[in-house]
């Protein structure tokens, strides 16, 4: 029998990424982008974040399956990826079995570093019910360990 370290280090699936958007301003729009340079230690090219080389939010990352649970649970027959504010979907893989492990999407290496919750925004976005919707749904944050450049299409696999 598998311990549990053994079981959580098997992940044998490769996602694939399928939507790219940045937020050049804080509150700004998300510009959608068919590929990104991926600044190591900063952020992404174009986006808010890119700069903050202490951040533990360099990238935010959220699974194509859960935006279709919560269209499911909104009552929605799709769910525009832009209005949860995330930069990458990626479909194919668990990204929470991806806690604690670096992985590479295209030629960028990132390592995650937590849960991306729901914030009042999605309340404001998806609408009454939206916030409470997204939680467990809300995707990972992450730190980029190498950078380079990601595009759709790209492999999400790991280490």
């Amino acid at each position: 029998m598998k311990t549990i370290e053994e079981l959580t280090s098997i992940i044998p699936q490769i996602g694939e990424v399928k939507w790219i958007g940045i937020r050049p301003e804080r509150s700004g729009e998300i510009t959608v982008v068919e590929a990104v340079n991926v600044i190591e230690n900063k952020g992404l090219e174009g986006d808010h974040y890119n700069g903050k080389a202490d951040s533990k939010r360099h990238v935010t990352l959220i699974q194509a399956e859960h935006l279709e649970a919560v269209a499911s649970i909104l009552k929605q027959e799709i769910l525009n990826p832009a209005l949860t504010r995330r930069n990458i979907v990626v479909k194919g893989i668990n990204l929470l079995a991806l806690q604690g492990k670096q992985f590479q999407i295209g030629e960028a290496v990132l390592e995650t570093t937590g849960l991306c919750h729901p914030c009042s925004r999605m309340e404001e976005n998806l609408g009454q019910g939206g916030y409470n919707a997204m939680r467990g749904h809300g995707g990972i944050t992450t730190r980029i360990i190498k950078g380079g450049r990601i595009k759709i299409g790209d492999e999400v696999k790991i280490l």
